[in-house]
């Protein structure tokens, strides 16, 4: 089997003529499991998605898509904000490359107690890690939240009751020291009309009902809030927000988008 491998042609690794560079190359939507960081538990297990990608060179007709998955796999217990420049620098190293990629989406799963019974269910969130490393090393946090809009518009101009709906805030952030996933989480629910529960009894309903009608929100209103917020916090160094409303009355959704310039 050796003698055999070493006869095996590299193709990838031969030299291209055609003098075009690729600015980002490799794979796109791996799943496979990962542990992160938890503020409760200390760690959690779940699975990420992956996009993994490097530069190539002028002179090299393709890129070795095996290893991103061998370096991947190495490090595969250990995805978190504080090892990702490791990850990408054993990428770059391994592939021969002067800029490297990954971005991995994962499902986040937070134990919440109902606001008046109790009673306590697992909700989900999107998030996500976009990272890169070239001359210096780019972390991004990503977290999705659901939560749930009341229109103002409509409380002003009806004689009973109010539209609301569904609404998701993508709060995206550059740190200069951990900010944990949970605390993204708290500052959307609390900018929004009310948060959404996976588990709640008669009396939760009654109270989030009243809490979202108490609290109207246009989609300017919630990502205003939560970008009043996030500015308060010293580590964080930028952001951008994003917030999209099911509308439950239009054949549309509203949209508001607020990013912090300056870097």
């Amino acid at each position: 089997m050796k003698n055999e491998k070493a006869f095996l042609r590299d193709v990838q690794n031969e030299r291209d003529e055609r003098n075009v560079p690729i600015d980002m190359v490799g794979i796109r939507g791996l799943k496979y499991p990962i542990v992160v960081l938890d503020r409760a538990n200390g760690r959690q297990r779940t699975v990420g998605t992956f996009d993994l990608f490097v530069d190539l060179p002028r002179d090299f007709r393709g890129t070795h898509m095996s290893r991103f998955v061998e370096v991947l796999d190495r490090h595969n217990n250990r995805i978190t904000p504080r090892n990702m420049e490791s990850i990408l620098k054993d990428m770059r190293e391994f592939l021969k490359a002067d800029v490297a990629h990954i971005n991995v989406f994962f499902p986040y799963f937070l134990r919440k107690s109902a606001p008046v019974s109790g009673i306590s269910s697992y909700s989900s969130f999107e998030c996500g890690f976009i990272t890169r490393l070239n001359e210096g090393f780019d972390f991004i946090l990503e977290v999705n939240v659901p939560v749930m809009t009341v229109c103002p518009c409509s409380k002003e101009i009806s004689d009973r009751g109010a539209h609301n709906q569904r609404a998701n805030a993508k709060v995206r952030i550059r740190m200069n020291s951990l900010v944990w996933i949970e605390e993204i989480i708290e500052i959307a629910e609390t900018s929004a009309s009310a948060p959404i529960f996976s588990l709640l009894k008669r009396e939760d309903e009654k109270f989030i009902t009243e809490l979202s009608y108490d609290n109207p929100r246009f989609v300017e209103d919630l990502s205003r809030e939560i970008v009043l917020r996030l500015e308060k916090d010293p580590r964080i160094t930028w952001y951008r927000v994003e917030v999209a409303s099911q509308e439950s009355i239009h054949n549309h959704e509203a949209y508001a988008c607020i990013e912090k310039r300056g870097i």
